[in-house]
């Protein structure tokens, strides 16, 4: 499991299901369940015996389905996994003192401080 330090918590969320059965909706209406073997930050997923259900009934049963990320409706993960750290609240003492996002510059709050038009862009 190789989770990157900027994806968001759905995609620590499907990183921790691996190994774990879930079931896989594509954009055309086909279902795929079986053990999430691999997983990507685009929601690539691998996964192993595999149970493919068409969008007339059909069940088709697969030994590994590779799916594309892009073509991911949505994934059921495991109940098990709302106990997973991930979900862990943080200390009460160090709540606040972290932000994400774009920080703020000081007097005048985020991007102020730079000069007409409050810095649009990259150059």
């Amino acid at each position: 499991m190789s989770v990157s330090k900027g994806v968001g918590i759905p995609v620590k969320l499907l990183h921790e299901a691996e190994g774990h059965v879930v079931t896989v909706e594509v954009k055309t209406g086909e279902t795929f369940r079986g053990e999430l073997k691999e997983s990507e930050d685009n929601w690539n997923c691998e996964l192993q015996n595999v149970t493919a259900t068409a969008r007339d009934g059909r069940v088709t049963h697969l030994g590994k389905a590779f799916i594309r990320g892009s073509k991911v409706r949505y994934v059921v993960a495991p109940d098990m996994l709302k106990n997973a750290p991930l979900f862990k609240r943080l200390d009460p003492k160090t709540r606040g003192k972290f932000t994400l996002g774009r920080g703020t510059s000081g007097i005048g709050g985020p991007g102020a401080g730079r000069g007409r038009g409050g810095g649009r862009g990259r150059g």
